[in-house]
């Protein structure tokens, strides 16, 4: 598209899976800098991701349309250049934009390109380790206490850079961590991003449609702890505790498929999955998800183990895919890694059930008529109410129980 003669505006992408606008995180270039086909131009956000936009136009950046924070909607202009002769558009871009024929036949779409200089007179060089920030929070805090990112040493998942790892460096430059600026007069106002307003609207249709009821039982934990500790060799860690409790829940859903279901509120039926797609709940820099290990109910312990920290690191890392995204059939929350006993948790909609669990702790208990000190933990399970009563909550959360008690049994039958 172009503004006027020798100018061309490139609009924001198609960004795919019905996305309709984007806020602006992080400008990559700014205007009169000359940026070459193909180079970052902004960090934008999605309900789904962070993803950097690449500029399918070569010449001087003419203008900027949209500040840091704002949201663009799909089709508004997003950048202005000014043309350079002789540097046609690569096609490079996002879903539903491209540049002429001539300039893409033949090629094929690389995403995320970063150019590579020759040292022509095209442009000027691109850096090839830009640092890598996922959370806005993090990049507020660099910008306001001065300091460079590309001078920080990331520790984040990916190689991203972390909050810490900016506390640091300014706790480095002065000895101590600044004290946050003071607030400006008046109310301080954060529009809510994409991502955060399509969680808010899942979240509130939970609660508004689903009359959901809450069962908690606090389990004796310590044989599943030995079973854990004893799995670790020189040859690895062996599987973790959140795997031997999804292998768990994964047969509490075969004993009650009822919970790994969804609800037909049009045709008033109960749909039962054939499939369990395990959702998890993991924390990230921008906020909770829950992607799904897809097709949990065929894999072993081991297998569970492996998929669980490969989707949890790419679901921090923001690489999941958007059906490990929506695919879930049940989820389970680790809340316990947040230092917590006990919540009482929304359903994930169109979801019918989730089980939580809270942090294993010494604990006095009564084992054979005497006191001693036992690993305890407690789970809560929330159900939809419209879907089974509170016996095959309490039957499935008694399945799921009684396996973490006498693991080495259960694991032995499953």
């Amino acid at each position: 598209m172009s503004a006027s003669p020798g100018t061309d505006t490139f609009l924001l992408p198609d960004l795919g899976e019905g996305l309709t606008d984007a806020a602006v995180l992080r400008w990559l270039v700014s205007e009169g800098e000359v940026v070459v086909v193909d180079q970052p131009i902004v960090e934008v956000e999605t309900a789904k991701a962070v993803v950097e936009v690449p500029t399918p136009y070569a010449g001087t950046v003419h203008t900027l349309h949209g500040s840091e924070g704002q949201t663009v909607e799909v089709g508004a202009p997003l950048i202005t250049i000014t043309r350079s002769e002789g540097q046609p558009g690569s096609g490079n871009v996002l879903i539903g934009y491209g540049t002429s024929g001539e300039a893409t036949s033949g090629r094929r779409r690389r995403p995320r390109a970063r150019p590579v200089s020759t040292g022509a007179a095209s442009g000027p060089d691109i850096p090839r380790n830009r640092p890598k920030v996922v959370s806005p929070l993090v990049r507020r805090l660099a910008r306001d206490g001065g300091v460079d990112l590309g001078t920080v040493e990331p520790t984040g998942p990916g190689g991203a850079i972390s909050r810490s790892d900016v506390v640091r460096a300014l706790a480095a430059a002065d000895g101590s961590v600044p004290a946050p600026a003071a607030p400006a007069v008046g109310d301080r106002r954060t529009p809510l991003t994409p991502f955060r307003r399509t969680v808010a609207a899942a979240l509130t249709r939970s609660r508004a449609e689903i009359p959901e009821a809450t069962v908690w039982v606090d389990v004796d934990a310590t044989k599943l702890w030995e079973l854990r500790e004893s799995g670790r060799t020189a040859a690895g860690a062996g599987p973790g505790l959140l795997a031997l409790v999804a292998r768990f829940v994964v047969a509490g859903l075969r004993e009650y498929p009822v919970l790994n279901a969804r609800l037909d509120t049009d045709r008033q039926e109960i749909v039962e999955h054939e499939a369990i797609h395990l959702g998890l709940a993991v924390q990230t820099a921008r906020g909770l998800v829950a992607p799904a290990v897809l097709g949990a109910e065929s894999m072993t312990t081991s297998q569970l183990d492996a998929a669980i920290r490969d989707l949890t690191t790419r679901a921090r890392e923001g690489t999941v895919s958007s059906e490990e995204l929506t695919s879930g059939t049940f989820t389970l929350n680790n809340y316990g890694a947040l230092r917590v006993d006990g919540s009482a948790a929304i359903i994930n909609h169109p979801q019918v059930a989730i089980l939580g669990l809270g942090r294993i702790i010494d604990r006095p208990w009564v084992v054979d008529g005497e006191i001693a000190v036992r690993k305890i933990v407690q789970l809560s399970f929330v159900f939809d109410h419209r879907v089974c009563d509170g016996a095959a909550a309490a039957g499935f959360m008694r399945v799921v129980a009684d396996a973490m008690e006498s693991p080495s049994s259960a694991i032995a039958v499953l």
